[in-house]
């Protein structure tokens, strides 16, 4: 029987989400004059989409906000992760925002806040425009200030009613995915040379936090995946190839924002971050809070010599996977043990926001509401991992399920399915899974738990 986290250390107050991101869910990319994203390209390249899928019309959400709004507000949640694409607001990813597509998001955001939920944001996931990239992309330090300026046409139209904002979704999977080995867009194959699209997206981060304080933000940071990595085997060889994917994967990213530095990457033979004077100041003192999607472990082993990098990445012993099979293995302890291991390394780190959590399982065609018990146990057990990390001292305070919808899963396409609510890609129709009603029935818990009534009124005027 899985968990019941409510009855674990869930603080009062600690807050429950689902998140989406625009790509993934809007469709009708060329609407109100948006632009080429990198995603684009990469979906016109052939062979890249597993299913040879495009993203358009995904869940037709641009068209039909107002049913996710709805399927948001049945949850009673306290926050709703969606993502506003920069090749939609700023085609060109210069000059003048684009009016129609702010009018969109402006309504979106009014919706929301009907509807008792507050909204947070995401301004990157992933989206860059196509002309950025053809400029360099992240490789190139210019972008941080193009971002920037994207940042302050957004927060222009909607700071008078959004205070909480990620800036950046997952640079860690930008990095490795799609500049080191191109699985992503913009599907670059350039191993370690990537690296400089870990200081750049971080420098971007914090330019636009900068320009949302600006504008009367309360909580601006940025949420990455982390993964809890273990050595194969007990050997100096598996232990060495464990710290360097942690360092690549995790400590680039993290160390920067909690502590002001970057790791030795000279240990591993690789050159320094392409840092100017103050950079590290500004990214280190950037964050109101620290992002962290988390979806699996990973387990690595030595590589060959004779390759390029120095670590392998394995099945691990023993854990069930989900629908992707062993790239992504169930292991709920292993969020806890990340978590606890993040705080014993700052413990003055800002509080915690779990920015995604999900997974995704084969579902037979549906004929009525999909009962996915798998689902279920796979949240309620994660839940119940943040729970002992609480217990522990970490302080999160906030839990988002991936995802609301069923969505277009990258490059993956229509294959793998991570909505609480099932969405049949051919009409639109949307169809609340048995794990919807469970999430919903554990919010309604946790607030009678605390006794909290719930009011139709947003935190921030609470």
């Amino acid at each position: 029987m899985s968990p019941d986290p409510v009855r674990l250390v869930l603080p009062a107050g600690f807050r429950w989400s689902a998140a989406t991101s625009a790509k993934q869910i809007e469709g009708s990319p060329r609407a109100d004059g948006g632009g080429l994203s990198i995603w684009d390209d990469f979906i016109a390249t052939p062979g890249a989409v597993k299913d040879g899928s495009t993203a358009d019309p995904a869940c037709d959400s641009y068209r039909h906000p107002d049913a996710d709004v709805a399927l948001a507000s049945g949850l009673k949640l306290d926050r709703y992760r969606f993502s506003i694409p920069w090749a939609r607001v700023q085609p060109d990813g210069r000059g003048s925002g684009n009016s129609a597509a702010l009018d969109h998001y402006s309504r979106f955001v009014d919706a929301l806040l009907d509807a008792g939920i507050t909204p947070f944001p995401t301004l990157y996931h992933w989206e860059m425009p196509s002309a950025v990239e053809e400029d360099g992309g992240w490789l190139n330090r210019d972008s941080a200030e193009r971002f920037a300026d994207y940042a302050s046409i957004v927060a222009e139209r909607l700071s008078d009613r959004v205070t909480h904002w990620y800036t950046l979704n997952e640079p860690a999977m930008t990095t490795l995915q799609g500049y080191a080995t191109g699985v992503l867009a913009p599907g670059r194959q350039l191993l370690f040379d990537a690296l400089p699209t870990v200081h750049h997206q971080l420098l971007a981060h914090a330019r636009a936090a900068t320009v949302l304080c600006a504008h009367g933000a309360t909580a601006v940071g940025l949420v990455n995946n982390h993964t809890w990595v273990q050595p194969l085997h007990d050997t100096p060889e598996d232990r060495a190839a464990a710290l360097a994917y942690d360092t690549i994967h995790n400590g680039v990213f993290r160390e920067p924002l909690l502590a002001g530095s970057y790791p030795d990457l000279a240990v591993f033979g690789l050159p320094d971050m392409p840092v100017f004077d103050g950079d590290l100041e500004a990214i280190g003192s950037s964050i109101d809070f620290y992002g962290i999607n988390f979806y699996n472990p990973t387990t690595v082993t030595a590589a060959d010599p004779a390759s390029p990098i120095p670590f392998d990445i394995v099945p691990t012993p023993g854990a069930p996977v989900t629908g992707f099979g062993p790239e992504w293995p169930i292991v709920p302890e292993a969020l806890r043990d990340l978590l606890i291991d993040l705080h014993a390394r700052h413990p003055r780190m800002p509080a915690v926001i779990i920015g995604e959590n999900g997974a995704s399982f084969p579902e037979r065609d549906r004929a009525g509401r999909v009962d996915d018990h798998d689902r279920i146990d796979y949240l309620s057990r994660h839940i119940a991992a943040v729970a002992e990390a609480v217990a522990g001292g970490v302080p999160v305070e906030e839990y988002t399920v991936w995802s609301l919808l069923d969505n277009w899963e990258w490059a993956d396409g229509y294959t793998q399915r991570f909505g609480l609510v099932h969405v049949d890609f051919a009409t639109g129709e949307r169809t609340p899974k048995a794990s919807y009603d469970w999430y919903r029935d554990l919010i309604a818990s946790a607030r009678r738990e605390h006794a909290q009534p719930r009011t139709m009124q947003t935190e921030e005027t609470r």
